[in-house]
């Protein structure tokens, strides 16, 4: 009966099948006698063995590792055991006197002049008081004299009592006013783009934006005197950052055909990889202008985005303030997007980006300052609404503003000892030494000592500050000079004629 069994059809024997699967072929078996169930499973053992045989090699080193993975994973220990120490209490003792922790910064001087800081009473606007002593305010970036307007602060006073003092919320958490949307609305219309998006701290304004869209693998072109919150912004995108030289159109095309060269190796990165240019359009480190129509050039030439920083130009540039677009003629179409802070021109706090719509939108989701920091204050964004309203009016300060630059920059060229760094219509620019003592803390000493001569004869002054150790290019040590509408023609010649003397006592 056994062999008639054996006898009856079965599975060809050329069918090839993994252990796994001879075990379910056994589990779907009918119950069987003992005699027939015996030689049914010998059978299988059979079958088996032939699968074995006939699997496909990489199948059985697969299994095979796994096997010896799980062994591995039974036998071994868990845990390291840590060799005990036998250190009597004294000598863990002495170890602990002797043991000296690494500084958590390291040390600075108490005669660090970030460390003995002015102290201002009242107002920073035409007259400043400064340690107790009235000064002519040649420091603050008060450029149209809207810090102390009286519509500007009614329009705060306004606000706060309808507002209150802050938002306490992100723009997402009900952090959203009806005057932010006003706001917004009046820069899109102001700078004649679709949409503006506004932040409540200017710093963080470019510092979000451009990791908003450049990513890791993503490439930004950018000038080597950037701001500092350009390079901040650069360093939270993770982007391929290349600097070219500053406003040196030559380099960068160069970068750009380099790029393009290596574009060509590797088409399928290139399809999906992303070109930025980043630029100021008043350099904060060299008081220059950008040459934007180069830039726009080489954009459609290469087929690259801007960025434009205008924190310095917008209020300041151009026949109604709009910037650097404006002072040039470009289309602002051109620029594919446009931050700036309102803590200059506008003489309030935050930033805004502006540009098309679906630019601007994007920042709603993926910028990190708009997103996680508290929303601007009402009262602060009435007073830029104000500022703007006085802008549009009176379209002859810019003009002014203009005009004053070009004079204290005429008086002050050719003082013996210094340079003026800057371009003549700019409202913020540096006086720098002509000949370095080749030791930076030596040169600073020399312009503090010119710095503090002018503030005894009632020229308020500063120094320009920077994070030594975290700036990508370094500037030179300067005096930052600052012009506004306010001061008049007399106070603009006392200043130079203040700085000359200066110059001359303490340099030669």
């Amino acid at each position: 009966m056994i062999a008639k069994l054996l006898s009856k059809p079965r599975l060809p024997t050329s069918v090839t099948c993994s252990p796994g699967s001879a075990r379910l072929l056994v589990a779907t078996l009918p119950l069987r006698p003992p005699g027939i169930m015996a030689a049914s499973q010998q059978w299988v053992l059979v079958e088996m063995v032939q699968a074995f045989y006939e699997a496909p090699a990489y199948h059985l080193i697969l299994e095979g590792i796994l096997i010896l993975w799980i062994i591995r994973l039974i036998f071994s220990k868990t845990y390291k055991l840590q060799e005990r120490s036998d250190l009597t209490e004294k000598e863990k003792e002495e170890l602990i006197d002797e043991w000296h922790p690494e500084p958590l910064v390291p040390p600075v001087s108490k005669d660090h002049p970030a460390l003995n800081y002015n102290i201002v009473s009242g107002p920073p606007s035409h007259k400043i008081v400064v340690n107790g002593k009235e000064c002519i305010n040649f420091s603050s970036f008060n450029f149209l004299g809207l810090l102390d307007n009286d519509r500007v602060k009614s329009a705060a006073l306004a606000s706060l009592k309808k507002y209150g003092v802050g938002t306490c919320g992100p723009r997402g958490f009900y952090g959203t006013f009806d005057v932010h949307l006003e706001l917004e609305e009046r820069l899109a219309k102001f700078m004649r783009t679709e949409e503006a998006i506004i932040y409540s701290y200017g710093f963080a304004t470019i510092a979000s934006a451009i990791p908003a869209y450049s990513k890791r693998g993503d490439i930004v072109f950018v000038d080597e005197a950037a701001c500092f919150a350009i390079q901040k912004g650069l360093q939270a995108s993770r982007s391929n950052i290349k600097y070219f030289k500053h406003n040196d159109m030559s380099d960068l095309e160069r970068l750009l055909k380099e790029q393009e060269l290596e574009d060509q190796k590797n088409p399928r990165k290139a399809r999906v990889t992303r070109r930025f240019i980043v630029a100021e359009g008043l350099y904060m480190n060299t008081g220059d202008i950008c040459p934007l129509p180069q830039l726009v050039e080489l954009k459609y030439k290469y087929k690259v985005r801007i960025f434009l920083e205008e924190s310095l130009s917008f209020g300041v540039l151009g026949e109604h303030g709009r910037g650097v677009t404006e002072h040039f003629g470009i289309k602002i179409d051109d620029i594919d997007l446009i931050s700036a802070n309102m803590e200059n021109a506008l003489a309030s706090i935050g930033g805004f980006c502006c540009g098309r719509s679906f630019v601007i939108d994007h920042q709603r989701l993926s910028g990190q300052g708009y997103c996680f920091s508290a929303s601007l204050p009402p009262l602060l964004a009435s007073a830029a609404i104000e500022g703007l309203n006085i802008m549009e009016e009176s379209s002859e300060i810019f003009h002014t503003l203009k005009e004053k630059c070009e004079r204290i920059h005429k008086a002050l060229r050719g003082v013996e000892g210094l340079k003026v760094v800057g371009e003549n219509v700019s409202p913020a620019f540096h006086l720098q030494l002509e000949k370095s003592t080749g030791c930076r803390e030596k040169d600073t000493k020399l312009l503090q000592d010119i710095v503090d001569h002018c503030m005894n004869r009632k020229i308020a002054l500063t120094q320009a500050r920077y994070l030594e150790k975290e700036e990508k290019n370094l500037p030179p040590p300067s005096i930052r000079v600052i012009v506004t509408i306010e001061q008049t023609d007399e106070e603009l010649g006392m200043a130079a004629s203040v700085i000359k003397q200066a110059a001359n006592l303490i340099l030669n």
